[in-house]
This record gives C-alpha cells, sequence and structure tokens, in this order.
C-alpha cells in the first residue's frame, strides 16, 4: 500500500476540520470546499468548485470584494494573512450568519493557494451587538442607571445618571451611592433596604434626591438585587427617574386643595403655597400678595420674610416703578429684577430689601380666568439671578393654584355678602344679626353685664315711596344706615331687618345709660335730609328691650323690642317704648286670635248681618248692607271693631272681603226664592281686594252662580282706596263699574276726601259717615257739612246714604236737607238672616 503524499494528508485534515475551509487558488477560484463549509453556507462543494470565491459573498458585498482586490492587485489577500476578518455569509436558503475568518498562504508543488478557516460566531456577534445596543441605550437615556457589588459600593453609572446628579463617573465609582444622593436617610432606613434586598425583594419609592450641587429633586427608584447561581447576592441595579416637574404639581396641588377642602383661611393657603415651593428649592424665599381693587398690594404669605418687611409692603399702589411685584401687577406681565440694588424700579423699595440680603426679585402676575389681576406671585434671590427652568415650574404650578384660591375666596366672600348682608344698606342682615348678637350676648353673660335691643322703624315710610318713588325711599333707608353705622361704637351692632325696619344692639348698656343713647339715635336719625330734591325730616319710632331683664335670648329681646315698637307707633308716631310683660301679653292674645280668625274663615263661624237701608220718601226698602259677625266659642262675641283691623294687618283681609261677597250673594238669592223682595245688598270690600285683578270674574261668576243681575250687588269702599299706590286698584275698580256693579264710597268725609278723586273714580253713591250724624240737631257744624255732602252729591248726581239714624229730629233734619236714603237703629239693627226675614215679612203685612 502506497503511503499518502503530503498534499493528501494535507486535504484529509481540512475535509475534516471542525471549522469551514475554503481553499482558492491564485485566481480565487475555489478549490477546495469541505463538510463544515457546505453546512455553514448550506451550499455543496460541486455548487462551489471551481467557481471564483466572491459566489460566497452575500450580494452587498461582492462590489466591495472586487473593489477591493482590484485595489490592492499586487498583493491581493496577502495583506490579511495572518490576521482574522469577520465576514457576512449569506447561507442558499437565506439565513444571515457571520464568520470569523482567518486566511493562510500556502505554497505546493510550485503553486501558491490560499485557505481560510471560518468559524462560525453568529451567536457571539448577536450577543456582542445586543451589548453594544444596551450600552447605548443606558448610555443616552435620561434615565439614571446605578450598578452596585455586593458590598453596596458603586461599580457603573450611565451618563444620565451623571447628567441627572451633576457627578463625573469616576466620583462616583467605589462609594457608597445612598451617601451621595440621599444623605438624609437614617442608618436605620438603610439597613431596612438593604434587608429587603438581601431578601430577595425589589425596592421602589418616590424620594427626595439630592444633586452635587445640593439642590433637591424628586427621584422614582426601583432597585433590583442581583444573584449568583448559589443564590448568593453579587449586586443591585437601580433605575432612578426625575419625576420633579410631575411631582410639583402633584404635592402643590395636594396641599393646597386639601386646604381649601378643609376650609383653611386663604392665608393659611398661601403659606402652604410658599412652604412647599421652598421645599423644592430653598435657595428662593417665595412671596404672595394681593391686589385690591384700589390697586394696592397686600401681603397674604411669606413666610421666610422677616414681618416687619411685610408690613412696609402692606398698602403700597401698584405702578410701573413699583418694585417687582407692583409693577408686574401694574403691566399684567412677569417681572425680573435681577439687581435690586441697580434696577430703576426698585430705586424707592431697595432700602427694604438690600439690609435683608434680598438682591434679585422675581414676581409673576397671579390672574383670575378672565384676565383680572388678583395678586402676585414672587422669587426673592439672596443673589443677583435670573430664574431656572425648576423655578419657572415651581411658580407656573402656583401662580394657577394661588388664582384659584384667590377666585374661590372671593365667590366666599360675594356668597356672605349675598348671604348675611342687605344688598341695598351693605349693613348686616336678619342672619349675620342674629349670630353677632348671640356672640355679644354671651360675652355679656360671662361678665354679668347688660344689653339692650333698639328696634327702630321709619314712620309713613310708605308715604315716602307714594309720594316721591321708591329710589328716594331707597336713598332715605341708606341714609338712616348710613347715620346708625357712623354712630355706632366699636361692639355695637347695627342690622336692617325689613323694609324699614332696623336693630340696634348695644353690649354694656343697662337701663342707667340706655335714655340718652336713645335720645341720641333720635336726634341722629330725624336731622332733615335732602331727598329727592325735597328737604326732608324722618320721623322714627323705637321698642327697647333689655338683658336680662327682658329675656335671655337674642331672639326673645328682638321680638320684645318689637313689640315696644308697635307700642310706640300706636301710641304716638316719632316716641320710643320699653317692652313690659304687659305688652308680652297683648301679643300673646292678638296671636291666639288671628288662629281662631284663620280657622274661622273655613269652619263657618262667621255670619253676615244685614242691616236696612229704606227711602225717606215712602220708608220702601233701598238695600242691605252686610256686615261681618263672629262669635267665637271660647272667646265670645269678638267686635268688628276688633277683628276686621287684626284681618288687615295679618293678610287676611283679602279672603274675608271674598268670603262675604259670596255669602251676600248667596243669601240675596234664598231670599228671593222665598219670595222676599230685596232690590240690593252692599258688602264692604278692602283696597287689598281691588289690587286681584281677577276680582271682577270671580264677581261673575258668583253673580252668575246664583242667577244675580250685577245691579243686585254693591260695593262699599272707603277713602283709604283714594291713597292706595297699587297700579291695579283703578284698573279693577273701572272693570266692576263696567259689569253694571254700583260702586258706593263708605265713611264719606272722614279720610282723604279729595273732589278730583271722586270725579275720576266710577262712584254712583256716597255714605255721609255717622260722625256727622251724631250731633246733627245741636252741633251747626255737622249741619253745615251734611248739607254740604248732600248738594255734592246733587251736583255730582250720586245718591247719598246717611248712616247711624238713631232719632226723630236727626230723622226730620235729614229730610229737611233733602237726604233721600238713610239707615240706622231708628229703623232696624243689624240682623241676622232669619230675623231681616221676619223683618222684612211684618213690614210686607204692615
Amino acid at each position: 500500500m502506497t503511503a499518502p503524499n503530503l498534499s493528501e494528508i494535507l486535504v484529509q485534515t481540512l475535509e475534516q476540520a471542525i471549522d469551514g475551509v475554503v481553499v482558492i487558488d491564485s485566481d480565487n477560484r475555489i478549490i477546495l470546499f469541505n463538510r463544515a463549509a457546505e453546512q455553514l453556507w448550506g451550499l455543496g462543494r460541486d455548487e462551489v468548485l471551481g467557481h471564483n470565491v466572491r459566489t460566497l459573498m452575500p450580494p452587498e458585498f461582492r462590489e466591495r470584494h472586487d473593489s477591493y482586490i482590484e485595489a490592492n492587485r499586487c498583493t491581493g489577500v496577502n495583506r490579511i494573512i495572518g490576521g482574522s476578518l469577520d465576514v457576512p455569509i449569506l447561507r442558499a436558503d437565506g439565513e444571515r450568519r457571520w464568520g470569523s475568518m482567518s486566511i493562510s498562504k500556502i505554497q505546493a508543488e510550485g503553486q501558491i493557494i490560499y485557505a481560510a478557516f471560518v468559524k462560525d460566531v453568529t451567536r457571539q456577534y448577536e450577543e456582542s451587538a445586543k451589548l453594544n445596543l444596551l450600552s447605548l441605550v443606558v448610555d443616552h437615556t435620561d434615565h439614571a442607571v446605578l450598578i452596585t457589588d455586593m458590598e453596596w459600593r458603586t461599580t457603573y453609572v450611565n451618563a444620565g445618571f451623571c447628567r441627572l446628579f451633576g457627578y463625573a463617573q469616576e466620583e462616583l465609582i467605589g462609594r457608597t451611592p445612598i451617601a451621595m444622593v440621599a444623605p438624609y436617610f437614617s442608618a436605620a432606613r438603610i439597613e431596612e433596604v438593604r434587608r429587603q434586598l438581601t431578601e430577595g425583594k425589589s425596592y421602589h419609592a418616590e424620594e427626595v434626591a439630592c444633586t452635587k450641587d445640593g439642590k433637591r429633586i424628586w427621584c422614582k427608584s426601583a432597585t433590583n438585587p442581583v444573584f449568583d447561581a448559589s443564590g448568593q447576592l453579587t449586586g443591585t441595579v437601580t433605575l432612578l427617574t426625575d419625576i420633579t416637574q410631575v411631582k410639583i404639581h402633584e404635592v402643590l396641588q395636594s396641599c393646597m386643595l386639601q386646604a381649601m377642602i378643609q376650609e383653611e383661611p386663604l392665608e393659611k393657603v398661601m403659606e402652604l403655597a410658599c412652604r412647599e415651593v421652598e421645599n423644592f428649592a430653598p435657595e428662593v424665599l417665595a412671596s404672595v400678595l394681593r391686589v385690591d381693587e384700589e390697586g394696592h398690594v397686600h401681603p397674604l404669605a411669606a413666610p421666610s420674610l422677616p414681618e416687619s418687611y411685610s408690613r412696609a409692603l402692606d398698602g403700597v399702589p401698584i405702578g410701573p416703578n413699583s418694585g417687582s411685584c407692583g409693577t408686574a401687577a401694574y403691566l399684567g406681565e412677569p417681572v425680573l429684577c435681577s439687581d435690586i440694588e441697580h434696577d430703576p424700579r426698585w430705586a424707592d423699595y431697595k432700602h427694604l430689601a438690600l439690609p435683608l440680603g434680598l438682591r434679585a426679585c422675581w414676581s409673576v402676575p397671579i390672574k383670575s380666568s378672565t384676565g383680572r389681576v388678583l395678586g402676585t406671585f414672587a422669587f426673592y434671590y439672596r443673589e443677583p439671578c435670573s430664574p431656572s427652568p425648576l423655578h419657572e415650574r415651581l411658580v407656573e404650578v402656583s401662580v394657577h393654584l394661588c388664582a384659584l384660591a384667590l377666585e374661590r375666596e372671593e365667590s366666599r366672600s360675594h356668597i356672605r355678602q349675598l348671604a348675611y348682608y342687605d344688598s341695598l344698606t351693605g349693613l348686616p342682615n336678619r342672619s349675620l344679626l342674629h349670630i353677632r348678637a348671640e356672640e355679644a350676648l354671651a360675652e355679656v353673660a360671662r361678665q354679668e353685664d347688660s344689653l339692650a335691643v333698639l328696634f327702630i322703624d321709619v314712620d309713613r315710610f310708605k308715604q315716602v315711596n307714594d309720594s316721591l318713588g321708591l329710589t328716594a325711599g331707597d336713598e332715605l333707608l341708606r341714609v338712616i344706615a348710613e347715620r346708625l353705622g357712623r354712630w355706632r361704637q366699636h361692639s355695637d351692632i347695627v342690622s336692617r331687618m325689613s323694609v324699614d325696619e332696623f336693630v340696634l344692639v348695644l353690649p354694656y348698656c343697662g337701663s342707667e345709660q340706655i335714655t340718652e343713647k336713645v335720645e341720641q339715635v333720635k336726634s341722629l336719625l330725624t336731622a332733615p335730609v335732602s331727598i329727592a330734591g325735597t328737604l326732608f325730616k324722618p320721623s322714627i319710632s323705637i321698642g327697647i328691650s333689655l338683658y336680662p331683664g327682658d329675656g335671655q335670648d337674642i331672639t326673645s329681646l328682638i321680638h320684645r323690642a318689637d313689640m315696644a315698637m308697635s307700642q310706640a307707633k300706636q301710641a304716638e308716631r316719632g316716641g320710643f317704648r320699653f317692652y313690659s310683660p304687659e305688652l308680652n301679653s297683648i301679643a300673646q292674645e292678638r296671636l291666639a286670635l288671628e288662629n281662631a280668625l284663620r280657622e274661622a274663615l273655613t269652619d263657618g263661624s262667621l255670619q253676615l248681618y244685614y242691616q236696612p237701608q229704606v227711602c225717606l220718601d215712602d220708608g220702601r226698602l233701598y238695600g242691605l248692607e252686610a256686615l261681618a259677625r263672629w262669635h267665637h266659642p271660647v272667646l265670645g262675641d269678638i267686635s268688628p271693631v276688633r277683628f276686621i283691623p287684626l284681618a288687615e294687618d295679618c293678610g287676611l283681609i283679602g279672603g274675608l272681603g271674598l268670603w262675604a261677597l259670596r255669602e251676600a250673594c248667596r243669601q240675596l238669592a234664598e231670599w228671593r226664592r222665598n219670595g222676599l223682595e230685596v232690590p240690593t245688598v252692599a258688602v264692604n270690600l278692602s283696597p287689598t281686594n281691588f289690587h286681584n285683578l281677577e276680582l271682577p270674574a270671580f264677581i261673575e261668576q258668583v253673580l252668575t252662580s246664583h242667577g244675580l243681575q250685577p245691579g243686585d250687588l254693591t260695593l262699599e269702599i272707603t277713602e283709604s282706596v283714594l291713597m292706595d299706590s297699587n297700579p291695579g286698584t283703578l284698573e279693577t275698580l273701572h272693570a266692576v263699574h263696567e259689569q253694571g256693579v254700583r260702586l258706593s264710597m263708605d265713611d264719606f268725609g272722614t279720610g282723604y276726601s279729595s273732589l278730583s278723586y271722586l270725579r275720576r273714580l266710577p262712584i254712583q253713591e256716597l255714605k255721609l259717615d255717622r260722625s256727622f250724624v251724631l250731633d246733627l240737631e245741636h252741633d251747626a257744624t255737622n249741619r253745615a257739612l251734611s248739607e254740604a255732602v248732600i248738594r255734592l252729591g246733587e251736583s255730582l248726581d250720586l245718591t247719598v246714604v246717611a248712616e247711624g239714624i238713631e232719632s226723630e229730629a236727626q230723622h226730620r233734619l235729614l229730610a229737611e236737607q233733602g237726604y233721600h236714603v238713610v239707615q240706622g237703629y231708628l229703623f232696624a239693627r243689624p240682623l241676622a238672616a232669619p230675623d231681616l226675614a221676619a223683618w222684612l215679612r211684618a213690614r210686607r203685612q204692615d
């Protein structure tokens, strides 16, 4: 057997190599392609042998290879012999791999060949690429990455960490990171964090960290432990994210909104804002000023500035040279004075700032949602400088929240004004009066002292409105309020209770001083004043109650002073009265009577009595006047003189009139069905009834329902209707007249008696008041007046009815003067309906 020669041995060796082997001749043709190469390229040797080596290269590298060979024609591949080169490999199935190639030059049998040994390094290449990419990402991210060893010392920090904290890498390697960025951590806390990591737990937190230059930033940290195969802790990896911008908004918003929800005072809210800002930026001193409607500033918060400095700024007017804050408020835009000492805008105020070490000030206006300047938010600096981006963010967030707080305070003030103050006079209203008066009463009680309550009513205020107009009435009330406000002492309370009523609460005022105080108030309030171009002298009535004798609480004292005032008005307008228990008894009785009257209107205990009116010439029945009567099962008979004024005072008079109208018409219809001839029935209505524009429709419905005609009904009104200012009164009177219902003027001669009004009103009848008839036979004046009334009636073509005829002498004199219709006890008293029916039947038989 012939021993193989050296070439054969070499070929067999290359064929069995674990790495791919590609041998090329001097013309770059492939002359050997081993099994490892076939597997690496995915090609059979019969597909590549004899071909140019460039066929093994990816298309994008072939042109580069040709250029390379051409450029190095003299030396060829000799340039890389003995070295290594990473080359891309594109397999036949399209998969891309990487190979580490080394080339050897071989001389054999007079020829020079080249053997390329290619090792598959695809996996290593890909891992290296990943590591390179990861390193690139880590070093270019804004997040800070920190790696420590098992001794908690820094082994790696990325570029982001250096940018965030201001340290160079060499300053951190080998040092404990907590001591660098969180020096405030206690030993116990550090130990707890390390124990948690050693146990395999991650540590997550939001912490305040310190940069190299001392600034504090908020970081979100996530630290994860790293263990070896045996479970031993080998180090930690920490990711730190700067969340200062987010945290600024979160912390400031949380603390300020929470304070507002808890109804903290505005000053407390602003102080919280300043302190939180200074926590983020210890190098600044924060300040908040409020700007009032007159354009003056008032300090709200400046916790790090001396109180004397804030007091010096209180009330300073805004303007173009009013320091940083006054100028910012004036211009409505931020103002930076980076050097207070030399800035002309601080010329008048630098003597306040420089001694305190304040060298720069940046102020931003706080504006409402409508753009109005509400105040300023300012940063003071101890060195001439400008705001940093952190400062700008702090102010951006703070100004928004301060605007919210200031607008909320304005809204609350407006609501308080509406809720507790009278809009016309600006005085405390009833609600605030009770709050303040209860406080004053409690203080007086603790000191066992006295207190007086004055209830003041403006006399004839309605006449001022009627004669001079509502604007004049409002002006008078403002004058009264202004005078009372000017007179009051510091502890006194002045309030407007209702339209023309005021209350004075005078602490520490007893029976010894009260009379003098009342005289002072009367003299003050009754001084002449020009109202609507007219000189007017007000008149007031005053009621007084005293603590502790007249009551133990403010509600009782005000109520009893009101009762005393009412007594003063009834006795003599312009006077004053003290409360007495007798007044309370009268008030209680009146309240009981009012309640009983309300019940009487619904339970049928009210009745109508009827008084006949007769013709003087032949004694015929002219008509009936319906008169209300009230018999209470407990109180007995109650006179109309008593319950009619009560009905007027408590608002029942309108309902009483409508009840009388319905009942009179029902009774008239019943009499007629029973064959009794009653020409007409007269019902008394108050001016209040004529305020109702629906009265004509009501009358029509009542008449129709009982089968009556408008002429069957007469409505009696008093002269007070002439003074009624309600615009609907005359309209209603004319509408009733146009229906055909007769109108009669009752009690003529005792009231306003304006002939011009008589001419305007649709009156068909006058009733001579009984006061003119009472002493007719002995009093020449009364005879002259009754004569004048009948002549007036004749001239106006009005029927005149004389009331209160009780004697034949009165009967005769009235007949001689020409009266045609009379009524009175001489003919019949007011009778209940059954008695009146009997009276009518008796007359018919006669």
